[in-house]
């Protein structure tokens, strides 16, 4: 077997849906791969893995709940569910059997790489770093100018989401889906309190630091000093 660094197999049976995401990933830098029907992907996948597999839920052939366990006995690698399903416990089996995120359709194609880009930095385990911030994300730590910030797994999970992005302006409800998989209900105001927080701790250590904005009536954003 071998792996094909930055090439996302996507596996979609709706030919548009496919093909946009086909061009958002191209255009963001990836190799991709199309298979439509469910039965040709795990012998796929154990010929030639790839760095990421979209897949969606229903397929012909064989969905993909079955495809992830399947592919669970003999691979890691990243999995992100598509499902137009928006009970709870499909998205919570979709989890269980161990895929990395989901997305619920519709959605935008910005966002599903976006999620992308996320699910392939913490396979990697890569660390974030921007002016003077840094985060380990594989041991969920954060340093301001070589200080430690004491931060809270939503607290880090929070800066680690707008700092991955900057400029990007997240709504409360993007940050909510984020962070809470569970789904538990979550209001806008326990979003901005952690927001609150985690301002604080940053200032605390560095008070000309302030990487955090609020958007009036959107959201967040973050944006460094250049």
């Amino acid at each position: 077997m071998r792996t094909k660094e930055n090439r996302i197999l996507i596996v979609e049976d709706e030919p548009k849906l496919a093909s946009l995401l086909n061009d958002y990933l191209t255009s963001s830098g990836y190799t991709t791969e199309i298979i439509s029907n469910g039965l040709k992907v795990v012998p796929s996948v154990r010929d030639n893995i790839p760095s990421l597999i979209l897949l969606d839920i229903m397929l012909p052939g064989k969905d993909g709940m079955e495809i992830c366990r399947e592919i669970r006995t003999f691979s890691d690698l990243p999995i992100i569910m598509i499902t137009a399903r928006v009970e709870e416990v499909d998205r919570l089996m979709g989890l269980n059997i161990g895929a990395d995120d989901y997305i619920c359709k519709p959605f935008s194609p910005r966002e599903m790489v976006a999620r992308v880009k996320a699910v392939l930095r913490r396979a990697a385990g890569d660390t974030i770093r921007l002016e003077e911030l840094k985060l380990d994300e594989s041991k969920n730590r954060a340093e301001l100018k070589g200080r430690p910030l004491d931060l809270t797994v939503v607290e880090f999970q929070l800066l680690k989401i707008l700092a991955s992005d900057p400029g990007r302006i997240y709504t409360r409800n993007q940050l909510i889906d984020r962070i809470y998989h569970d789904h538990r209900v979550v209001s806008d105001r326990t979003i901005d309190s952690h927001i609150k927080k985690l301002r604080k701790k940053i200032t605390d250590v560095i008070p000309e630091y302030d990487f955090i904005h609020s958007v009036y009536g959107v959201g967040y954003k973050f944006e460094t000093s250049d």
